[in-house]
């Protein structure tokens, strides 16, 4: 609204008050609905909660995963270990809070000064229907390495088990992750919020000659002999962790660009993305360098429901941009975008 510098000037008198009128009217009738107790609190005092977390990092914060699972198609099930390695940020916390959904714990420990694994009390709290259930783990003084024994529910909101019919091949099961926005805890008790940022090595056993990719450093050359070792060096948010298996090969494009996707598939999809570098290089001139070391593809099945998933290193993008003309290829350079806004400057919560 742009009115006259003085506005009593009588020639906008009559413009002036009805517009006066109408936001005294609006003042005097609020909405129909109550502000959340939440948003009324002042910012001073909400600014660092996640509301969409039930975890601790401003007690004791997890920087670092070592994640050890066996994926099973049959039950549709990830099983196997989460190490969280912790730094206390106050010397007198006791209790390490984690998120998780619907998760099948069946031991915690805690190492203690040689090593060693000693059994840790620990309690899942009540379970609520949007965040999961929280986990409270007791630690004891100086511990800084937690281990937790579980398995996810074939339910899992964050994991997604397609059947032979569900891909192109037609022949193997896939499966991938969708962790955005609070769903890794649905498959690692983490602290799963977009303040907290970890690094992360995981060991992934799969059936037959099942390839699985992750959100980390790929062996693009390692064969398909039931086990995967992954390891990423840059600290990201728990929305950025991502996992896939399935019938892969992988084609490159450029030294640190290339295509993973089902073998009817890929040679196609390195065509389509061969100018992805290119995308790059105009990139990092507006925005510095690249900090991912790599930017590979990951070409889901066509029963994939999104557009694309920035996951850092790896994008996961649906195959109906594969269009043969790149008529579609700006999705390429949208999520490639997030590897510097969202991937490097994220927001704090969810809120944000």
């Amino acid at each position: 609204l742009v009115l006259d510098t003085n506005p009593m000037n009588p020639q906008h008198m009559g413009r002036f008050v009805p517009v006066v009128l109408v936001f005294i009217m609006a003042c005097d009738h609020p909405a129909s609905y109550p502000m959340p107790a939440s948003l009324a609190e002042p910012v001073s005092s909400r600014r660092d909660r996640d509301m969409h977390s039930y975890g601790n990092p401003d007690e004791v914060v997890v920087r670092h995963l070592d994640l050890d699972w066996d994926v099973n198609f049959n039950q549709r099930t990830l099983s196997g270990t989460a190490v969280l390695l912790i730094d206390r940020v106050a010397d007198s916390v006791r209790t390490l809070r984690l998120d998780t959904r619907e998760l099948l714990i069946s031991r915690v420990e805690v190492a203690d000064r040689t090593g060693a694994w000693l059994p840790a009390p620990f309690r899942l709290g009540d379970e609520d229907p949007i965040l999961g259930t929280p986990l409270e783990v007791a630690l004891p003084e100086a511990v800084t390495r937690v281990r937790i024994a579980y398995a996810t529910s074939p339910d899992a909101s964050g994991v997604q088990w397609l059947t032979p019919d569900q891909t192109t091949g037609k022949v193997d099961p896939f499966m991938f992750t969708q962790s955005q926005a609070i769903h890794a805890r649905s498959w690692i008790p983490l602290q799963d919020s977009p303040g907290v940022r970890v690094t992360y090595r995981a060991t992934v056993r799969t059936p037959g000659a099942l390839r699985a990719v992750m959100s980390a450093a790929n062996g693009a050359e390692t064969p398909p002999d039931g086990e995967f070792t992954f390891e990423m060096h840059q600290p990201i948010p728990s929305y950025l962790i991502a996992l896939a298996v399935g019938d892969l090969e992988f084609r490159a494009m450029t030294d640190r660009t290339g295509v993973y996707a089902e073998p009817a598939v890929v040679e196609a999809a390195a065509a389509e993305f061969d100018d992805t570098e290119a995308m790059m290089v105009a990139t990092e001139r507006l925005y510095g360098p690249y900090r991912w070391d790599r930017y590979d593809l990951l070409v889901l099945p066509p029963s994939f429901p999104f557009g694309g998933m920035e996951n850092p290193r790896l994008t996961f993008t649906t195959p109906t941009v594969v269009a043969g003309d790149k008529s579609l290829v700006a999705l390429v350079a949208h999520e490639l975008a997030h590897s510097w806004s969202g991937n490097l400057v994220t927001n704090a919560t969810w809120r944000d």
